[in-house]
């Protein structure tokens, strides 16, 4: 069964449906709180699992009850989380606000992820590194990240790092990259470029050393490119109820589809199909579909 191994964070979500952003110094009324499971590395966990392939999560969440609520959401996605470690601080949430659009505007306290260090992470080594594909996310120390990309290109691991929140990239966590994945901002952060076209800047991260790349577009679906060259996959388009998640959501889906053997273009078309469902709920995890779900919906869509 294809394998796919995640190191990264999980947060608990904090969420409220407010009318718009509040202004500065501004109070507003919003809905009732809402708690879900969130983290970027916890969803791409769950995206994976709820898309087929063998899931392992690595993390760190504070002996808390979030920390308690965290595991047992992804136990019930189907991943394992015998790598998730309890440490001396809270776990990590997420501030979250959506709109009326869809749209969210998020604010996190890493607390326990920021724990997930180089040690905690080499500590269980001799289980991600047999995973098929290892996937990680910059929601968790740069260091750890760079130390366990070394790691991974030193055995031929397949290693997809979602570089969010952007940051800085040494060129030999690049060069493991396959694939890169990045959103629209991102993608510009990471280049100090704010007016290329996205298929430059996948060019240039080409050219730079990533094996692969992927720039998620939003409503305009998802750029990808590698050494054949550079295509986009449209996206779906569905009644936005809530984005939170989305990103993660494709990135799971995404991971799984490469363990499974798929091209790329053909795994990117998948994991669009994911997060187009996963968007019209509300939470991250819990508006993941399970793969079924997903293959139904995409034989809808085209028999319309």
């Amino acid at each position: 069964m294809n394998h796919v191994a995640v190191i990264g964070s999980a947060n608990v979500d904090l969420v409220v449906e407010v009318a718009r952003r509040p202004e500065a110094g501004e109070t507003l009324s919003g809905s009732d709180l809402r708690t879900f499971a969130g983290g970027k590395g916890a969803n791409q966990a769950a995206a994976a699992a709820r898309s087929g392939a063998r899931t392992s999560f690595f993390a760190c969440v504070g002996a808390d009850d979030h920390g308690v609520a965290l595991r047992a959401q992804l136990s019930s996605a189907g991943v394992d989380v015998s790598g998730v470690g309890s440490v001396d601080r809270p776990t990590g949430t997420a501030l979250i606000l959506v709109t009326p659009d869809g749209e969210n505007s998020i604010v996190v306290s890493p607390g326990a992820n920021h724990a997930l260090d180089v040690a905690a992470a080499t500590a269980r080594i001799d289980e991600w590194s047999g995973a098929d594909m290892l996937v990680l996310n910059l929601e968790t120390p740069l260091r750890t990240v760079e130390h366990v990309a070394a790691i991974a290109g030193e055995r031929g691991i397949r290693m997809l790092l979602n570089a969010a929140p952007a940051a800085l990239l040494d060129a030999r966590t690049l060069a493991v990259c396959d694939p890169l994945v990045v959103n629209e901002h991102e993608a510009r952060t990471l280049l100090s470029d704010p007016h290329s076209a996205f298929a430059d800047l996948a060019r240039r991260f080409l050219e730079q050393g990533a094996r692969s790349v992927v720039i998620t577009l939003g409503a305009a679906g998802a750029l990808f490119g590698d050494a054949d060259g550079i295509e986009v996959v449209p996206a779906f388009a569905v009644p936005v109820v809530d984005s939170t998640g989305a990103g993660d959501a494709f990135v799971g889906a995404l991971a799984c589809e490469l363990t499974r053997g798929a091209v790329l273009r053909d795994a990117v078309r998948f994991a669009t199909a994911f997060a187009a469902v996963s968007v019209q709920s509300l939470g991250a995890q819990s508006s993941y579909p399970d793969r079924s779900a997903v293959e139904e919906w995409v034989t809808s869509q085209q028999l319309v």
